[in-house]
């Protein structure tokens, strides 16, 4: 069997994180999201990859042409040119499956790894045209709900159903296992309302026009995000903190205490007097300390400096320095950022509320009490520079001394505090 990921989107909601990289390239413990989905599918016997690339193919193509000799798998690509739409997407696979069943999944998933094992049981058991992946979810009118009938096999899709439609609570997961016998049925799918050719269309016609049987498989007793909302990072990062193994491979200097599962990558030093709770993941060449204190359910990528600051429950990408008296909590900071001597970033409201974010110009509720700020690449604050909960820094930003920032930052822009206190704005300045 083979398997194809589809991996050509932006990501939009994701920035400034996808700013320098697409979204299944975000790292997490040292892997992009994609690889860790490439090795969970190793593991149950698939070795060969399509992937659907488009927005920032090069990033994916030049990491994979490296890491597939030391998987030891193949990948091939195909990009995909114009956006129409998943079954425009899936169809490009058609000359990479041949005659085989195969796999496909969108490259945004972060998944438990046993799902594959599971999902691939079902299937040789039953021996249908199908497979779809289905969770239960509790605001149906938000999801493709798939109808299954006695026998648990595919009656219906509906499309963001409406309440009087009954339609059930069983939402679409993103996870497919097909015979080859898909690709007539995508050859027939029309345009949807949305202008795009829709996978779920297809599996329609496969069942209405070819008689195809597809089986759902229900998965909500495993961990599935499919990191569409900057704070779905911290849940996967927690998933995999949570079966991570305690390993030291760097240099701890005297008098640091380490507590609970903590991994310590090659060519890292913690220096004295530094705290370290695990679950904890810390990549290679760090130097951490002195006297750090890092919290639970933080990673640090490669080639950063935390030093006399406290981090906790954060994502700190590589060749970022916290260096001096500062406090980063539920946040994530993209790579390359440096932070001024004292700077701060608020992570909970006096009230005690959810935190809610601007995604696309719409302000989200992120059902978090707390929820700190996501700094994008190649920004930098000065000293004493405050950050309030639930605010974004674009790119290549800069934040000057002493400035509060209380409201999202765009890429490409400087704000900072003048003589009088007044904040001064100047955007697309780099």
């Amino acid at each position: 069997m083979k398997a194809v990921i589809l991996a050509a989107g932006e990501g939009k909601r994701l920035r400034p994180i996808t700013s320098s990289r697409p979204k299944p390239m975000i790292p997490l413990l040292g892997k992009p999201l994609l690889e860790h989905t490439i090795l969970g599918l190793k593991n149950v016997g698939i070795d060969q990859f399509l992937l659907i690339v488009g927005y920032k193919k090069e990033i994916i193509k030049e990491y994979f042409e490296k890491a597939s000799h030391q998987l030891k798998v193949k990948i091939e690509y195909i990009t995909q040119e114009e956006y129409l739409g998943t079954a425009h997407a899936a169809g490009y696979a058609k000359d990479f499956i041949k005659d085989e069943d195969f796999l496909m999944m969108y490259g945004d998933l972060f998944i438990d790894p046993e799902i594959f094992r599971v999902i691939l049981q079902k299937y040789r058991e039953n021996n249908y045209e199908g497979l779809i992946t289905l969770l239960k979810v509790d605001n149906p009118q938000d999801y493709g709900i798939i109808k299954l009938n006695s026998k648990d096999l595919v009656e219906k899709i509906i499309e963001k159903p409406l309440p009087k439609q009954n339609a059930g609570n069983l939402a679409n997961a993103g996870i497919y296992i097909f015979k080859q016998s898909i690709f007539k049925a995508i050859e027939r799918t029309q345009k949807s309302i949305r202008n795009e050719y829709e996978f779920t269309d297809s599996m329609q016609i496969l069942i209405n026009e070819f008689g195809g049987k597809i089986i759902g498989c229900n998965i909500n007793n495993y961990f599935w995000n499919d990191i569409g909302l900057p704070w779905q990072l911290f849940e996967a990062n927690k998933f995999l903190l949570d079966g991570k193994k305690n390993q030291i491979f760097g240099e701890i200097e005297e008098n640091v205490k380490i507590q609970g599962n903590v991994y310590i990558g090659k060519g890292t030093t913690v220096k004295s007097g530094s705290c370290i709770q695990g679950p904890c993941y810390i990549g290679e060449k760090n130097v951490i300390g002195p006297n750090a204190f890092i919290r639970p359910y933080t990673s640090i990528e490669n080639n950063c400096h935390i030093g006399m600051s406290e981090v906790k429950n954060s994502i700190i990408l590589s060749n970022t320095s916290v260096p001096h008296f500062n406090y980063v909590g539920d946040s994530i900071l993209c790579e390359n950022i440096n932070l001024g001597a004292g700077t701060k970033i608020s992570n909970l409201r006096f009230d005690n509320k959810n935190i809610k974010m601007k995604i696309n110009k719409k302000l989200v509720d992120s059902g978090r009490r707390k929820l700190g700020a996501i700094i994008g690449p190649n920004s930098q604050t000065g000293i004493n520079a405050s950050i309030m909960c639930g605010k974004k820094i674009g790119e290549n930003s800069i934040i000057g001394a002493h400035t509060l920032i209380n409201e999202d930052v765009p890429s490409n822009s400087l704000y900072y505090q003048d003589s009088n206190g007044n904040i001064k704005k100047e955007i697309n300045q780099f």
